[in-house]
């Protein structure tokens, strides 16, 4: 009697066991997932381009000219469940300080071929074409990236290597994926029930994605990063908390500079580009990829 017993409390733990994994699979699964977008058309002098990854995924971006065909310039790359609806405004507000910029639609959002979210490891790729695409356009001048959320940690952590930018803007960008989704499950569930769910979900990394959670770390790579860096996070952000902000910005290797914005939350930070933004950024670009 004991045996069977011990038996069915076995079977009945390997159920559980079976169904929590199965639930936290198809989550993942339902937050990974890309979703196509209508992007805005943009007037000219903007012009539509299409571009390709080296995987060959179908990238579709938005090119302002600047101020002269050699002008230095800025690639922008947007957050999770966004599209280039998110960074037209910063590119214009940077255009007209005589900029050349590229804004695209990571793989998975808006116009570009619909994948998987990956964290950034195959949005880097999108991320390393663009910004080849952008130096071959703007005759070898210096080309800055913009990186929202995961288009920061697109630049940073892509399968062939950090985008060679000559200067980083940082916003919003978790410091590895543990913390971003530990964050973003604490958001909505209690910190115990996070604790649970974060490893059921960032250890996926593995069978998705072929890496260690480990690998999906923006604060790692950065500390091999040679260039400038400006860090910039919202003092209100729940999914990426101040503390990590500065965890960013201490590990970056060189020149440096920090905004932490009063008042704003993921979301907001993510879409700022007001006067205030286009004057902290028109200044760290005219003092690192030049002045256009």
């Amino acid at each position: 009697m004991l045996g069977r017993r011990f038996s069915l409390a076995i079977g009945a733990a390997a159920l559980l066991l079976f169904l929590v994994l199965t639930a936290s699979w198809f989550l993942a699964s339902k937050i990974a997932a890309g979703h196509a977008s209508a992007v805005a058309p943009v007037p000219p002098p903007a012009e539509q381009v299409q571009l390709a990854a080296r995987d060959g995924v179908s990238l579709a971006g938005t090119y302002w000219p600047g101020r002269r065909p050699d002008a230095p310039a800025v690639l922008l790359l947007h957050g999770v469940g966004a599209s280039r609806n998110q960074t037209a405004p910063m590119a214009e507000a940077l255009v007209a300080q005589g900029y050349a910029a590229l804004a695209i639609d990571l793989r998975g959002h808006g116009a570009s071929t619909i994948t998987d979210h990956s964290y950034g490891l195959d949005e880097g790729l999108d991320a390393r074409a663009a910004f080849g695409w952008l130096k071959a356009r703007q005759h070898g001048a210096k080309v800055a990236v913009i990186g929202v959320s995961l288009g920061g940690a697109a630049a940073l952590i892509g399968r062939d290597g950090m985008v060679p930018a000559d200067a980083l803007v940082l916003v919003a960008v978790f410091p590895d994926i543990r913390h971003a989704i530990y964050n973003r499950m604490a958001a909505v569930l209690t910190a115990a029930g996070a604790t649970l769910a974060e490893p059921l979900l960032s250890f996926q990394a593995l069978p998705r994605y072929g890496v260690w959670p480990g690998r999906i770390a923006p604060i790692a790579a950065i500390r091999d990063y040679p260039g400038p860096v400006f860090v910039i996070g919202g003092a209100a952000d729940r999914y990426t908390p101040p503390a990590e902000t500065r965890a960013l910005h201490r590990a970056a290797p060189n020149r440096k500079a920090l905004w932490l914005v009063p008042g704003l939350s993921h979301g907001e930070v993510s879409n700022l580009h007001d006067a205030e933004w286009a004057r902290r950024i028109g200044g760290f670009l005219r003092e690192t990829i030049e002045t256009p």
